[in-house]
């Protein structure tokens, strides 16, 4: 699931580092030559069926290796600190709200994907320059416990201002803004709803309070900030298996609408129907890319992966093993998405300018706001 967990602050350098060596052959059972290696640094959620990645090795002559490096934002942050020595040759992971600050960090370098023309253009965020891929989109939204709701028989929000009413007491989990691409992307959420104060598309904001009114208002109900979204969603959110059984007592919780088809597809026995909701007023559209690393060891090696993740089969692949969508035209979305977790009609969005423009300063405000 997509953490698409997505550290705008400082990282140490130290954080530990998991080395995945996809399965392949090379001639002679002799072990991949550098050149031949293609390195991926990525968020704790890149994940591909063994079978579709043995197949691009074997077809292009290269081996996979994966280095994941925590969530989104602090693998892009990292990236960033080691730019001149980069760890390896592709990354995977960075999103639109993230985007400006690898791309002003001249974290990569430029290369048209073969096979780009069927990427869906509202996608492709760097066209002129094509320094990044658009690889797949999801909806960070709030999600919501089924049975809490009906054992309480309370109505779930669907909105942004629902979340405020007194009846939401004490009850939602998201992550730290400054630390978290979905605690980020639910900030800019509130942000384009409510915008800097003075106008406001919600009848019932804050008279001139815009975002900061809100979460002045969402401090008072009593929202509770984590740092990640692992944290939030399997330690801290009751309608998840993994909240469940750590006894957690958030029904709410900032994650995915994409996240309610995965607690049917893992859970045994499979549930006939999903047992988290999504509020669907509270989504912001995150778009994820991939970029050939500046300096990179294996460029032509880089260039052939990244031409693999915007392939049909991988795109077709994705949505089950990371839960996102495909940006693909004609790629197919599975049933249990449709059926379980449909992308939002009318998600909020924003301008990657405005986001580049505001993003630091905002995060800076909502740190003070919130935190202290």
């Amino acid at each position: 699931m997509p953490v698409q967990n997505k550290t705008i602050v400082a990282v140490a350098v130290g954080l530990g580092l998991i080395t995945l060596s996809a399965c392949g052959s090379t001639d002679g059972g002799e072990a991949a030559t550098e050149s031949k290696t293609v390195t991926l640094v990525s968020h704790d959620s890149w994940a591909v069926s063994k079978s579709v990645l043995a197949d691009f090795e074997k077809q292009s002559g290269y081996k996979v290796k994966v280095l994941k490096d925590g969530d989104a934002g602090q693998a892009v942050n990292k990236a960033i600190l080691t730019k001149d020595n980069p760890q390896g040759d592709v990354f995977f992971g960075v999103d639109n709200t993230l985007l400006s600050r690898a791309l002003d960090n001249g974290l990569f370098q430029s290369y048209e994907a073969k096979g780009l023309a069927q990427v869906d253009a509202r996608f492709q965020l760097d066209a002129g320059k094509h320094r990044v891929t658009p690889v797949d989109y999801g909806d960070i939204c709030v999600n919501y416990d089924k049975k809490y709701f009906a054992d309480h028989k309370l109505t779930p929000p669907a909105s942004f201002d629902d979340l405020v009413k007194p009846a939401y007491k004490n009850l939602l989990v998201t992550e730290n803004a400054s630390t978290s691409s979905p605690g980020l992307g639910f900030l800019l959420g509130t942000a384009a709803q409510y915008g800097d104060g003075g106008t406001s598309r919600s009848s019932e904001a804050e008279s001139g309070g815009g975002w900061e009114g809100y979460w002045k208002k969402l401090k008072a109900n009593g929202v509770k900030v984590v740092d990640g979204w692992e944290q939030a969603y399997n330690e801290e959110f009751s309608g998840s298996a993994g909240g469940r059984k750590a006894g957690a007592d958030r029904p709410l919780v900032v994650s995915y609408a994409s996240s309610p088809p995965a607690e049917v597809i893992f859970a045994d026995p499979k549930p006939s129907t999903a047992p988290t909701g999504v509020a669907t007023g509270t989504c912001f559209r995150q778009v994820e890319f991939a970029g050939l690393l500046d300096n990179a060891a294996n460029d032509k090696g880089g260039k052939a992966f990244i031409d693999f993740l915007i392939s049909k089969k991988f795109q077709e692949d994705m949505p089950l093993n990371m839960f996102v969508y495909p940006v693909v035209k004609g790629a197919a979305v599975p049933a249990e998405f449709t059926q379980y977790g449909p992308a939002a009609k009318d998600p909020e969005t924003m301008d990657p300018a405005k986001i580049a423009d505001r993003r630091d300063q905002w995060v800076k405000s909502w740190t003070s706001l919130v935190l202290k």
